[in-house]
């Protein structure tokens, strides 16, 4: 909640909130409601969920450009076309220079991990914050997924700090410079 409390803009993928309806807003301390963003590039979503409803926040629906008619809502938010970048995907550079002319720079991309991976292999991340808790899931969606590499030195080596917070020890990764 503090994340979202300093961010311009919380951005989640449309997966995201339709297996978790999040809210998105800031609840657990004060501060100021970020505009929520979701990703759907192909409008998957019916507006049903809480982030379109609620009316708590603004709220931008960034679709592909194929699938947004001219001034369209879903529910209470703006739907915004986004051109398709070669892979048919939303770019996240395009994403983040759309959102900035918005004059929403600081981006918190909550998630989830399909979400997370794009903007991280497409080298449009500031920082990455990882939290590593004493909780074993076992299988399932990764929270990170990259394109394999064969040789080390193509690997991602960001500048790092830990934090430990109580159990739970997370580590910031800095890609900028």
């Amino acid at each position: 909640h503090r994340m979202r409390a300093i961010a311009d803009a919380v951005l989640v993928g449309a997966n995201t909130v339709l297996h978790d309806d999040p809210q998105l807003t800031v609840r657990l301390c004060a501060g100021a409601h970020p505009v929520r963003v979701v990703i759907d590039p192909e409008r998957r979503l019916d507006g049903h969920q809480r982030v379109f409803r609620d009316g708590a926040a603004p709220a931008l629906l960034l679709v592909a450009a194929d699938r947004a008619a001219q001034g369209a809502q879903q529910g209470l938010a703006e739907v915004v076309p986004v051109p398709r970048g070669a892979d048919g995907t939303l770019d996240p550079h395009a994403i983040r220079q759309l959102l900035a002319q918005r004059g929403l720079a600081w981006l918190f991309i909550e998630g989830g991990g399909v979400t997370v991976s794009r903007f991280l292999a497409a080298g449009a991340l500031d920082r990455l914050q990882i939290t590593v808790a004493p909780v074993i899931l076992g299988s399932g969606r990764p929270g990170i997924a990259l394109p394999e590499i064969t040789d080390l030195g193509h690997s991602l080596r960001p500048r790092t700090r830990r934090f430990t917070l109580g159990d739970v020890v997370m580590i910031e990764c800095d890609f900028r410079g």
